[in-house]
C-alpha cells in the first residue's frame, strides 16, 4: 500500500474509531499530504528513518515553526504505530524520529486600555444599526468576554445561549463540552445584534430562497459565518496594535492573561478555557510576569 492510500484510511480511522474532532483529522491529513509531497507516495515499506530525517529537515528549511515540526513528528509516529498494528508494515521507521522541543514564544496580548478603545469604536460603529457592524462588535465582545475559540465561535447556535444567565454552550478540541460565562457587555452586544442585526442577516439569506439558520453568528449573505471571516475581522480590529497576521486567538490570549491580571485564580481560568492540562493554562503567568517586569522596568527609578 502506498503512503496516499495508507493516509487516507488511517484518517477514516482516526474519525470513526478513535472519534477525533474533523479539525484534529484534517491536521493529520495534511501532516501526511506533506510526507507524501516530500518522499513521493511510495509505498510504505520503502520508507525509512533516513526519508523521515530528510522530511523533517525540509521542513526546517522552509523555517516551519519547531511546534509544527514536532506536530508532524507526533503525526509520522501515529501513522506508522497504526500501520505496523494493521501489519501493512514489518518495523515501523518513526520509532527513532526525534520530536525537537517546542519553542517558548510568549502569546501576543492587547493591552486593556487598547482593547477598550478598540471595543469602544466598534460599538460606536454598531450604534448606527448597520447588522455587519452589530455582529462585529458581538463577535469582537464574545471572543474576548468569553475567550472562546474561533471554532467555538462559529459553531455556536442559538439554542446554546444563556442570556439571563450569560453564559453559552461550546464544544472545544476533541468535541468536548463546557459552558462558558460571559461578561456585560458582551451579553448587551449580543442582544442588540440578536434584536436588530441577526435578523437583518437571516432576511437576506431568505431572500436568496437558501432558508434560516441556527447559528449565531452569520456572513453577510446570511449563512454561518465562517472562520476565515472571523479572522478578518479581528485583523481588521486589532492589526494596528498587533500587527497584520493577528487572528481571534490573541483576543483569547488576551481575556486568559487579563483574567490572572485581575486575580483569577488559575485552576477556573483552564476551565473557561477548556484546557486539558493545568500545564497549557500556565503559558498566560509568564505572560503576566513579563508584563509586570517590563512595567517595573519603565516606572522604577532605579530599575
Amino acid at each position: 500500500m502506498r503512503i496516499g492510500e495508507a493516509a487516507a484510511a488511517y484518517a477514516t480511522h482516526l474519525a470513526q474509531v478513535r472519534r477525533l474532532s474533523p479539525a484534529t483529522v484534517r491536521a493529520y491529513r495534511a501532516d501526511l499530504a506533506d510526507l507524501a509531497e516530500s518522499v513521493g507516495d511510495v509505498a510504505l515499506v520503502e520508507v525509512d528513518l533516513e526519508l523521515l530525517r530528510e522530511w523533517l529537515w525540509q521542513a526546517t528549511q522552509r523555517g516551519d515553526a519547531r511546534s509544527t515540526i514536532a506536530r508532524r513528528t507526533s503525526s509520522a509516529r501515529g501513522f506508522f504505530a497504526w500501520a505496523l498494528e494493521r501489519g501493512l508494515i514489518e518495523q515501523d521507521p518513526s520509532l527513532r524520529m526525534v520530536s525537537p522541543k517546542r519553542g517558548t514564544t510568549l502569546p501576543k496580548v492587547a493591552t486593556a486600555d487598547a482593547l477598550t478603545g478598540v471595543l469602544d469604536q466598534y460599538a460606536a460603529a454598531a450604534a448606527t444599526g448597520d447588522p455587519v457592524a452589530l455582529r462585529d462588535h458581538s463577535l469582537l465582545e464574545f471572543l474576548y468576554g468569553a475567550a472562546v475559540r474561533v471554532s467555538e465561535l462559529c459553531g455556536l447556535d442559538l439554542g446554546d445561549l444563556d442570556r439571563d444567565r450569560r453564559t453559552a454552550r461550546v464544544w472545544g478540541k476533541g468535541s468536548k463540552e463546557r459552558t462558558v460565562p460571559f461578561g456585560g457587555a458582551a451579553g448587551r452586544a449580543l442582544d442588540a445584534y440578536l434584536v436588530r442585526g441577526r435578523p437583518a442577516l437571516v432576511a437576506r439569506r431568505s431572500d436568496e430562497g437558501t432558508g434560516g439558520t441556527t447559528a449565531v453568528f452569520l456572513g453577510a449573505r446570511g449563512g454561518r459565518l465562517g472562520s476565515r471571516a472571523v479572522y478578518d475581522v479581528v485583523s481588521r480590529a486589532l492589526g494596528s496594535e498587533l500587527g497584520a497576521s493577528v487572528g481571534p486567538h490573541a483576543l483569547r490570549h488576551s481575556a486568559a492573561t487579563h483574567l490572572l491580571d485581575g486575580g483569577a485564580d488559575l485552576r477556573a481560568v483552564q476551565e473557561i478555557l477548556g484546557h486539558a492540562s493545568l500545564g497549557t493554562t500556565q503559558i498566560y503567568t509568564h505572560v503576566s510576569s513579563e508584563r509586570l517586569a517590563a512595567s517595573y522596568r519603565l516606572a522604577h527609578p532605579r530599575a
